[in-house]
Protein backbone atom coordinates (compact mmCIF):
# COMPACT_ATOMS: atom_id res chain seq x y z
CA UNK A 1 0.00 0.00 0.00
CA UNK A 2 1.04 3.64 -0.31
CA UNK A 3 3.47 5.28 2.14
CA UNK A 4 0.89 7.86 3.26
CA UNK A 5 -0.69 7.03 6.62
CA UNK A 6 -3.92 5.09 6.42
CA UNK A 7 -6.55 7.10 8.30
CA UNK A 8 -9.13 4.92 10.07
CA UNK A 9 -12.08 6.27 12.07
CA UNK A 10 -13.24 3.69 14.64
CA UNK A 11 -16.24 3.91 16.97
CA UNK A 12 -16.61 1.25 19.67
CA UNK A 13 -19.45 1.35 22.16
CA UNK A 14 -18.56 -1.08 24.96
CA UNK A 15 -15.79 -3.25 26.41
CA UNK A 16 -16.24 -6.06 23.89
CA UNK A 17 -15.96 -3.50 21.09
CA UNK A 18 -12.80 -2.09 22.65
CA UNK A 19 -11.27 -5.57 22.58
CA UNK A 20 -12.25 -6.10 18.94
CA UNK A 21 -11.06 -2.64 17.99
CA UNK A 22 -7.65 -3.15 19.59
CA UNK A 23 -7.17 -6.41 17.68
CA UNK A 24 -8.17 -4.74 14.43
CA UNK A 25 -5.79 -1.82 15.08
CA UNK A 26 -2.88 -4.20 15.71
CA UNK A 27 -3.64 -6.11 12.52
CA UNK A 28 -3.84 -2.92 10.44
CA UNK A 29 -0.55 -1.62 11.85
CA UNK A 30 1.14 -4.96 11.17
CA UNK A 31 -0.01 -4.89 7.55
CA UNK A 32 0.32 -1.21 6.76
CA UNK A 33 2.83 0.30 9.15
CA UNK A 34 1.75 3.94 9.13
CA UNK A 35 -1.85 4.11 10.40
CA UNK A 36 -3.67 6.90 12.22
CA UNK A 37 -6.75 6.13 14.33
CA UNK A 38 -9.45 8.46 15.58
CA UNK A 39 -12.97 8.07 16.99
CA UNK A 40 -14.07 6.39 20.24
CA UNK A 41 -12.20 3.63 22.03
CA UNK A 42 -11.44 2.31 25.49
CA UNK A 43 -8.27 1.42 27.33
CA UNK A 44 -7.13 -1.26 24.88
CA UNK A 45 -7.70 0.93 21.83
CA UNK A 46 -6.02 3.87 23.56
CA UNK A 47 -2.98 1.66 24.13
CA UNK A 48 -2.92 0.96 20.39
CA UNK A 49 -2.90 4.67 19.59
CA UNK A 50 -6.46 5.86 18.94
CA UNK A 51 -7.24 9.54 19.41
CA UNK A 52 -10.49 9.00 21.29
CA UNK A 53 -12.86 11.96 21.07
CA UNK A 54 -15.11 10.64 23.88
CA UNK A 55 -14.73 8.03 26.63
CA UNK A 56 -15.82 4.52 25.70
CA UNK A 57 -18.62 4.68 28.29
CA UNK A 58 -20.31 7.48 26.33
CA UNK A 59 -22.32 4.93 24.30
CA UNK A 60 -22.78 2.30 27.03
CA UNK A 61 -26.47 2.80 27.73
CA UNK A 62 -28.62 -0.26 28.48
CA UNK A 63 -32.40 -0.60 28.54
CA UNK A 64 -35.18 1.22 26.73
CA UNK A 65 -35.85 3.74 29.49
CA UNK A 66 -32.16 4.59 29.81
CA UNK A 67 -31.78 4.99 26.05
CA UNK A 68 -34.78 7.33 25.88
CA UNK A 69 -33.45 9.40 28.78
CA UNK A 70 -30.01 9.74 27.17
CA UNK A 71 -31.23 10.06 23.58
CA UNK A 72 -30.62 13.84 23.22
CA UNK A 73 -27.04 13.42 24.43
CA UNK A 74 -26.43 10.41 22.15
CA UNK A 75 -27.77 12.27 19.13
CA UNK A 76 -25.54 15.24 19.96
CA UNK A 77 -22.50 12.96 20.22
CA UNK A 78 -23.32 11.37 16.88
CA UNK A 79 -23.62 14.79 15.21
CA UNK A 80 -20.30 15.87 16.69
CA UNK A 81 -18.59 12.66 15.57
CA UNK A 82 -19.96 13.20 12.07
CA UNK A 83 -18.49 16.71 11.99
CA UNK A 84 -15.21 15.47 13.40
CA UNK A 85 -14.91 12.64 10.87
CA UNK A 86 -15.78 14.91 7.93
CA UNK A 87 -13.15 17.41 9.03
CA UNK A 88 -10.52 14.66 9.46
CA UNK A 89 -11.44 12.88 6.17
CA UNK A 90 -10.55 9.28 7.02
CA UNK A 91 -9.92 6.65 4.36
CA UNK A 92 -12.58 4.51 6.06
CA UNK A 93 -14.92 4.63 9.05
CA UNK A 94 -15.66 1.40 10.94
CA UNK A 95 -18.47 1.07 13.47
CA UNK A 96 -17.73 -1.73 15.93
CA UNK A 97 -20.99 -3.29 17.16
CA UNK A 98 -23.35 -0.71 18.84
CA UNK A 99 -25.58 -0.84 15.72
CA UNK A 100 -28.30 1.51 16.97
CA UNK A 101 -25.70 4.26 17.25
CA UNK A 102 -23.16 3.34 14.59
CA UNK A 103 -25.40 2.54 11.63
CA UNK A 104 -26.84 6.06 11.69
CA UNK A 105 -23.35 7.56 11.82
CA UNK A 106 -22.18 5.24 9.07
CA UNK A 107 -25.07 6.25 6.84
CA UNK A 108 -24.39 9.96 7.34
CA UNK A 109 -20.70 9.56 6.53
CA UNK A 110 -21.30 7.28 3.56
CA UNK A 111 -23.76 9.80 2.15
CA UNK A 112 -20.97 12.38 2.45
CA UNK A 113 -18.60 10.18 0.43
CA UNK A 114 -16.64 8.34 3.12
CA UNK A 115 -16.22 4.56 2.83
CA UNK A 116 -17.85 2.77 5.77
CA UNK A 117 -17.93 -0.73 7.24
CA UNK A 118 -19.62 -2.33 10.23
CA UNK A 119 -17.84 -4.94 12.36
CA UNK A 120 -20.17 -7.44 14.16
CA UNK A 121 -23.53 -8.09 12.58
CA UNK A 122 -26.70 -7.17 14.46
CA UNK A 123 -29.13 -10.10 14.68
CA UNK A 124 -31.02 -8.87 11.63
CA UNK A 125 -31.12 -12.45 10.31
CA UNK A 126 -33.24 -13.46 13.33
CA UNK A 127 -35.73 -10.64 13.71
CA UNK A 128 -36.70 -7.28 12.17
CA UNK A 129 -35.18 -8.44 8.90
CA UNK A 130 -36.39 -5.30 7.15
CA UNK A 131 -33.44 -3.53 8.81
CA UNK A 132 -31.18 -5.03 6.15
CA UNK A 133 -32.34 -2.36 3.69
CA UNK A 134 -31.13 0.38 6.02
CA UNK A 135 -27.87 -1.48 6.58
CA UNK A 136 -27.34 -1.65 2.80
CA UNK A 137 -27.62 2.14 2.66
CA UNK A 138 -25.28 2.61 5.61
CA UNK A 139 -22.25 0.46 4.84
CA UNK A 140 -19.98 -0.46 1.99
CA UNK A 141 -19.42 -3.81 3.72
CA UNK A 142 -20.50 -5.86 6.72
CA UNK A 143 -17.85 -7.90 8.56
CA UNK A 144 -19.41 -10.95 10.21
CA UNK A 145 -18.26 -13.48 12.78
CA UNK A 146 -20.38 -16.39 11.53
CA UNK A 147 -20.87 -17.96 8.10
CA UNK A 148 -24.67 -17.98 8.15
CA UNK A 149 -24.63 -14.23 8.84
CA UNK A 150 -22.48 -13.66 5.76
CA UNK A 151 -24.79 -15.81 3.65
CA UNK A 152 -27.79 -13.78 4.81
CA UNK A 153 -26.19 -10.49 3.74
CA UNK A 154 -25.01 -11.96 0.42
CA UNK A 155 -28.56 -13.09 -0.30
CA UNK A 156 -29.78 -9.54 0.33
CA UNK A 157 -27.11 -7.98 -1.87
CA UNK A 158 -25.04 -6.41 0.93
CA UNK A 159 -21.26 -6.69 0.41
CA UNK A 160 -19.96 -8.92 3.19
CA UNK A 161 -16.81 -10.57 4.52
CA UNK A 162 -16.94 -13.53 6.90
CA UNK A 163 -13.84 -13.00 9.06
CA UNK A 164 -14.29 -15.76 11.63
CA UNK A 165 -14.93 -15.46 15.35
CA UNK A 166 -12.34 -13.93 17.71
CA UNK A 167 -13.44 -16.33 20.45
CA UNK A 168 -12.59 -19.25 18.16
CA UNK A 169 -9.13 -17.74 17.69
CA UNK A 170 -8.74 -17.40 21.46
CA UNK A 171 -9.75 -20.95 22.41
CA UNK A 172 -7.41 -23.85 21.52
CA UNK A 173 -8.48 -26.55 19.09
CA UNK A 174 -7.41 -29.13 21.67
CA UNK A 175 -8.32 -28.93 25.36
CA UNK A 176 -7.47 -31.05 28.37
CA UNK A 177 -10.41 -32.27 30.45
CA UNK A 178 -8.20 -33.89 33.08
CA UNK A 179 -6.14 -30.72 33.56
CA UNK A 180 -9.30 -28.64 33.93
CA UNK A 181 -10.58 -31.05 36.57
CA UNK A 182 -7.33 -30.85 38.49
CA UNK A 183 -7.55 -27.04 38.41
CA UNK A 184 -11.06 -27.20 39.87
CA UNK A 185 -10.15 -29.91 42.43
CA UNK A 186 -12.41 -32.48 40.76
CA UNK A 187 -11.74 -36.20 40.52
CA UNK A 188 -10.32 -37.20 37.12
CA UNK A 189 -12.88 -39.98 36.71
CA UNK A 190 -16.65 -39.84 37.07
CA UNK A 191 -19.34 -37.71 35.46
CA UNK A 192 -19.21 -33.92 35.79
CA UNK A 193 -22.04 -31.57 34.87
CA UNK A 194 -21.41 -27.83 34.38
CA UNK A 195 -24.43 -25.57 34.93
CA UNK A 196 -24.47 -22.00 33.56
CA UNK A 197 -27.83 -20.39 34.39
CA UNK A 198 -26.86 -16.97 32.98
CA UNK A 199 -25.08 -13.74 33.78
CA UNK A 200 -28.14 -11.51 34.26
CA UNK A 201 -30.41 -11.26 37.30
CA UNK A 202 -33.45 -11.95 35.08
CA UNK A 203 -31.88 -15.19 33.85
CA UNK A 204 -31.27 -16.41 37.40
CA UNK A 205 -34.85 -15.46 38.23
CA UNK A 206 -36.30 -17.49 35.36
CA UNK A 207 -33.75 -20.31 35.04
CA UNK A 208 -32.15 -20.74 38.46
CA UNK A 209 -34.90 -22.74 40.17
CA UNK A 210 -35.71 -25.17 37.31
CA UNK A 211 -31.99 -25.74 36.69
CA UNK A 212 -31.25 -26.54 40.34
CA UNK A 213 -34.43 -28.62 40.74
CA UNK A 214 -33.26 -30.68 37.76
CA UNK A 215 -29.78 -30.98 39.26
CA UNK A 216 -31.34 -32.19 42.50
CA UNK A 217 -33.20 -34.94 40.61
CA UNK A 218 -30.04 -36.00 38.81
CA UNK A 219 -27.94 -36.08 41.97
CA UNK A 220 -30.51 -38.28 43.71
CA UNK A 221 -30.50 -40.68 40.75
CA UNK A 222 -26.71 -40.53 40.20
CA UNK A 223 -24.83 -40.46 43.52
CA UNK A 224 -21.42 -40.11 41.84
CA UNK A 225 -22.34 -37.07 39.74
CA UNK A 226 -20.38 -33.89 40.49
CA UNK A 227 -21.78 -30.47 39.54
CA UNK A 228 -19.92 -27.19 39.01
CA UNK A 229 -21.73 -23.87 38.70
CA UNK A 230 -19.71 -20.80 37.64
CA UNK A 231 -21.22 -17.57 38.98
CA UNK A 232 -20.70 -14.80 36.43
CA UNK A 233 -20.59 -11.97 39.00
CA UNK A 234 -20.58 -11.52 42.79
CA UNK A 235 -24.31 -10.67 42.57
CA UNK A 236 -25.05 -13.93 40.72
CA UNK A 237 -22.95 -15.78 43.32
CA UNK A 238 -25.14 -14.45 46.13
CA UNK A 239 -28.34 -15.32 44.27
CA UNK A 240 -27.15 -18.85 43.49
CA UNK A 241 -25.97 -19.35 47.08
CA UNK A 242 -29.49 -18.52 48.29
CA UNK A 243 -31.04 -20.97 45.81
CA UNK A 244 -28.63 -23.73 46.85
CA UNK A 245 -29.34 -23.13 50.56
CA UNK A 246 -32.94 -24.16 49.93
CA UNK A 247 -31.76 -27.51 48.49
CA UNK A 248 -29.76 -29.32 51.21
CA UNK A 249 -29.61 -32.47 49.06
CA UNK A 250 -26.99 -30.65 46.98
CA UNK A 251 -24.64 -30.00 49.92
CA UNK A 252 -21.25 -31.41 49.03
CA UNK A 253 -22.36 -32.27 45.50
CA UNK A 254 -22.22 -28.82 43.93
CA UNK A 255 -19.18 -26.55 43.63
CA UNK A 256 -20.09 -22.90 43.20
CA UNK A 257 -17.29 -21.06 41.41
CA UNK A 258 -16.35 -17.40 41.10
CA UNK A 259 -16.28 -17.13 37.32
CA UNK A 260 -14.14 -19.85 35.67
CA UNK A 261 -16.93 -20.68 33.23
CA UNK A 262 -14.51 -21.83 30.55
CA UNK A 263 -12.63 -24.11 32.96
CA UNK A 264 -15.95 -25.56 34.16
CA UNK A 265 -17.07 -26.33 30.61
CA UNK A 266 -13.77 -27.98 29.67
CA UNK A 267 -13.88 -30.08 32.87
CA UNK A 268 -17.46 -31.22 32.22
CA UNK A 269 -18.90 -34.14 30.31
CA UNK A 270 -22.14 -32.23 29.69
CA UNK A 271 -23.11 -28.56 30.04
CA UNK A 272 -26.54 -27.18 30.96
CA UNK A 273 -26.82 -23.55 29.96
CA UNK A 274 -29.07 -20.65 29.20
CA UNK A 275 -29.09 -19.80 25.51
CA UNK A 276 -26.66 -17.08 24.47
CA UNK A 277 -22.94 -16.66 23.90
CA UNK A 278 -22.33 -19.44 26.45
CA UNK A 279 -23.64 -21.95 23.90
CA UNK A 280 -21.03 -20.83 21.39
CA UNK A 281 -18.32 -21.01 24.04
CA UNK A 282 -19.41 -24.53 25.04
CA UNK A 283 -19.24 -25.53 21.38
CA UNK A 284 -15.73 -24.08 21.15
CA UNK A 285 -14.83 -26.10 24.27
CA UNK A 286 -16.19 -29.12 22.32
CA UNK A 287 -18.72 -30.11 24.96
CA UNK A 288 -22.14 -31.73 24.69
CA UNK A 289 -24.85 -29.44 26.00
CA UNK A 290 -28.51 -28.84 26.71
CA UNK A 291 -29.71 -25.32 25.93
CA UNK A 292 -32.75 -23.93 27.73
CA UNK A 293 -34.38 -20.53 27.80
CA UNK A 294 -37.40 -19.04 29.51
CA UNK A 295 -38.54 -15.42 29.64
CA UNK A 296 -41.51 -13.34 30.77
CA UNK A 297 -44.71 -14.52 29.03
CA UNK A 298 -45.30 -11.17 27.31
CA UNK A 299 -41.72 -11.12 25.98
CA UNK A 300 -42.07 -14.68 24.71
CA UNK A 301 -45.37 -13.85 23.00
CA UNK A 302 -43.67 -11.01 21.16
CA UNK A 303 -40.49 -12.95 20.36
CA UNK A 304 -42.47 -15.86 18.91
CA UNK A 305 -44.01 -13.46 16.38
CA UNK A 306 -40.80 -11.62 15.50
CA UNK A 307 -38.03 -14.22 15.50
CA UNK A 308 -37.61 -15.94 12.14
CA UNK A 309 -35.15 -18.73 12.94
CA UNK A 310 -35.82 -22.41 13.59
CA UNK A 311 -33.26 -22.60 16.43
CA UNK A 312 -32.15 -20.36 19.29
CA UNK A 313 -28.65 -21.73 19.96
CA UNK A 314 -25.63 -20.76 17.89
CA UNK A 315 -24.29 -24.33 17.45
CA UNK A 316 -27.55 -25.32 15.73
CA UNK A 317 -27.71 -22.09 13.72
CA UNK A 318 -24.14 -22.57 12.50
CA UNK A 319 -24.70 -26.24 11.61
CA UNK A 320 -28.26 -25.67 10.29
CA UNK A 321 -29.35 -28.83 12.06
CA UNK A 322 -30.26 -29.86 15.58
CA UNK A 323 -26.95 -30.88 17.10
CA UNK A 324 -27.91 -29.50 20.51
CA UNK A 325 -31.27 -30.15 22.22
CA UNK A 326 -33.21 -26.97 23.04
CA UNK A 327 -35.94 -26.45 25.62
CA UNK A 328 -37.91 -23.22 25.34
CA UNK A 329 -40.46 -21.55 27.63
CA UNK A 330 -43.11 -24.06 28.83
CA UNK A 331 -40.79 -26.95 27.96
CA UNK A 332 -38.31 -25.73 30.60
CA UNK A 333 -39.28 -27.98 33.51
CA UNK A 334 -37.07 -29.81 36.02
CA UNK A 335 -38.39 -33.14 34.75
CA UNK A 336 -37.60 -32.40 31.11
CA UNK A 337 -34.18 -30.96 31.91
CA UNK A 338 -33.21 -33.94 34.09
CA UNK A 339 -34.42 -36.42 31.46
CA UNK A 340 -32.44 -34.75 28.64
CA UNK A 341 -29.31 -34.39 30.76
CA UNK A 342 -29.51 -38.02 31.83
CA UNK A 343 -29.65 -39.11 28.20
CA UNK A 344 -26.64 -36.93 27.34
CA UNK A 345 -24.62 -38.24 30.30
CA UNK A 346 -25.33 -41.82 29.22
CA UNK A 347 -24.49 -41.22 25.55
CA UNK A 348 -20.75 -41.82 25.71
CA UNK A 349 -20.19 -42.60 22.02
CA UNK A 350 -22.64 -39.91 20.99
CA UNK A 351 -20.81 -37.34 23.10
CA UNK A 352 -17.47 -38.29 21.56
CA UNK A 353 -18.89 -37.93 18.03
CA UNK A 354 -20.41 -34.54 18.88
CA UNK A 355 -17.15 -33.34 20.42
CA UNK A 356 -15.38 -34.23 17.17
CA UNK A 357 -18.04 -32.38 15.17
CA UNK A 358 -17.65 -29.32 17.37
CA UNK A 359 -13.87 -29.42 16.89
CA UNK A 360 -14.43 -29.32 13.12
CA UNK A 361 -16.83 -26.39 13.46
CA UNK A 362 -14.33 -24.65 15.74
CA UNK A 363 -11.60 -24.98 13.12
CA UNK A 364 -13.90 -23.44 10.50
CA UNK A 365 -14.42 -20.36 12.70
CA UNK A 366 -10.74 -20.06 13.66
CA UNK A 367 -9.68 -17.77 10.82
CA UNK A 368 -7.58 -15.06 12.52
CA UNK A 369 -10.51 -12.66 12.61
CA UNK A 370 -8.54 -9.46 13.22
CA UNK A 371 -6.24 -10.10 10.26
CA UNK A 372 -9.13 -10.99 7.95
CA UNK A 373 -11.06 -7.90 9.05
CA UNK A 374 -7.99 -5.78 8.29
CA UNK A 375 -7.71 -7.41 4.83
CA UNK A 376 -11.36 -6.61 4.10
CA UNK A 377 -10.94 -2.96 5.13
CA UNK A 378 -7.82 -2.61 2.97
CA UNK A 379 -9.75 -4.02 0.01
CA UNK A 380 -12.53 -1.48 0.55
CA UNK A 381 -10.08 1.42 0.74
CA UNK A 382 -8.27 0.24 -2.41
CA UNK A 383 -11.50 -0.39 -4.32
CA UNK A 384 -10.75 -4.11 -4.66
CA UNK A 385 -13.31 -6.94 -4.28
CA UNK A 386 -13.77 -8.23 -0.77
CA UNK A 387 -12.12 -11.56 0.11
CA UNK A 388 -14.32 -14.56 -0.78
CA UNK A 389 -16.97 -15.26 1.86
CA UNK A 390 -19.13 -18.38 2.15
CA UNK A 391 -21.51 -20.50 0.15
CA UNK A 392 -25.25 -19.67 0.23
CA UNK A 393 -26.19 -23.02 1.78
CA UNK A 394 -25.06 -21.61 5.14
CA UNK A 395 -27.92 -19.08 5.03
CA UNK A 396 -30.39 -19.91 7.85
CA UNK A 397 -33.26 -19.06 5.49
CA UNK A 398 -31.95 -21.04 2.50
CA UNK A 399 -33.62 -24.29 1.59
Amino acid sequence: MADEPLKVYLVAGELSGDLLGAGLMRALKARHGAVEFRGIGGARMLAEGIDSRYPLETLSVMGLVEVVRHLPRLLRVRRELRRDALAWQPDIMVGIDAPDFNLGLERALRTAGITTAHYVSPTVWAWRQGRVRGIARSVDAMLTFLPFEAAFYARHGVPVAFVGHPLADELPLENDRRAARRALDLEPAGAVLAVLPGSRASEIRFMGAPFLDAVERLCLARPALRVVIPAATPERHRELTALLAARPVLDGRVTLLDGQAREAMVAADVVLLTSGTAALEAMLCHRSMLVAYRMAPASFWLARRLVKTEWISLPNLIARETLVPELIQEAVTPEAIAERLGALLDAGDGRAALEARFATMHAALQRDASRRAAEALEALVAGRPLPPSVAPETDPEAG
